[in-house]
């Protein structure tokens, strides 16, 4: 009876520690480890990724600590909360992005890498498509608060305001 308990507890034991190993593997990856398995450049996302979930059907909610912008070729604006639906190879409808285009703040609504060895990445920013280079979003970008820009032109609810 003694050799049925030990041979339970190791097993118990084993079991748990296999769950925990892979619960902790799962919480140590980052949003970008997954763009990057989901064929996606990393740096879609910046750095300050607070959390992010992510459902069998697709559905993607990335969480910040708070609204930002950083600069790829344009300045991009990030809301607290970015969701999509995420496939290999596209984020699609993408709603909490926006991208500056001639002083006028449009929405992205799809990133696309159709072909990856062309080294591409297309935006659907609404009013047209825009093509990129993959190489301007390997790494996570930094993202700076909402606040005052180094132009002096302030980010307020989708409008630009001079101060």
């Amino acid at each position: 009876m003694a050799f049925f308990n030990t041979l339970h507890s190791l097993l118990s034991l084993s079991l748990l520690l296999l769950l925990s190993s892979h619960l902790s593997l799962s919480a140590s990856s980052s949003i970008h480890d997954l763009l990057r398995s989901k064929g996606l450049p990393a740096g879609l996302l910046p750095e300050e990724v607070k959390s992010y979930t992510f459902s069998e059907n697709g559905h993607l909610e990335v969480f910040l600590e708070s609204p930002c912008l950083t600069k790829y070729e344009n300045r991009v604006y990030f809301e607290q909360i970015i969701t999509a639906n995420l496939t290999y190879g596209s984020l699609i409808g993408v709603e909490g992005l926006q991208q500056e285009e001639l002083f006028v703040w449009l929405p992205v609504k799809d990133i696309i890498v159709d072909d990856p060895s062309s080294g591409l990445i297309l935006f659907d920013i609404g009013l047209a498509y825009k093509q990129l280079s993959f190489s301007l979003f390997e790494v996570p970008p930094h993202c700076k608060p909402q606040g005052v820009l180094k132009n002096g032109v302030r980010k307020e609810k989708g409008f630009e305001a001079v101060r």
